[in-house]
């Protein structure tokens, strides 16, 4: 039990045999008075911040998980995308392998003279 609820049970206690009216009476009275008002702010504000703790775990619990989620769809976007690309330049390997073909074959000649020259000057 609180404290504060036991001290205001021997009051009440010694009170019952004593005079009323007296103002040492009235003041313990108001003061007990307070003190429950105290108890009662103070149990709803530590209900208050409760609450709050449970709502700010849940905010951040849903903040984590839509995280995730937006991470996923990204990572998936960007793989397809990468996935798209590899396929385009997959596609035009044998255009750009004739292009080079096309663009070397004249200089065939002289790669082979050049390379008869190293090899035989050696």
């Amino acid at each position: 039990m609180d404290e504060k609820v036991l001290e205001e049970i021997r009051f009440q206690q010694e009170v019952v045999d004593k005079d009323t009216d007296s103002p040492l009476y009235l003041i313990r009275q108001k003061e007990l008075e307070i003190s429950g008002r105290v108890l009662a702010a103070r149990s709803q504000a530590e209900k208050i911040v409760a609450d709050a703790r449970k709502k700010a775990q849940a905010i951040l619990r849903d903040a984590e998980a839509e995280a995730e989620r937006q991470v996923k769809k990204h990572t998936e976007e960007v793989i397809a995308a990468a996935e798209r690309e590899a396929a385009e330049i997959r596609a035009r390997i044998p255009e750009d392998a004739a292009a080079l073909r096309a663009s070397l074959e004249p200089n065939i000649g002289e790669a082979v003279e050049f390379v008869v020259r190293a090899v035989t000057s050696v």
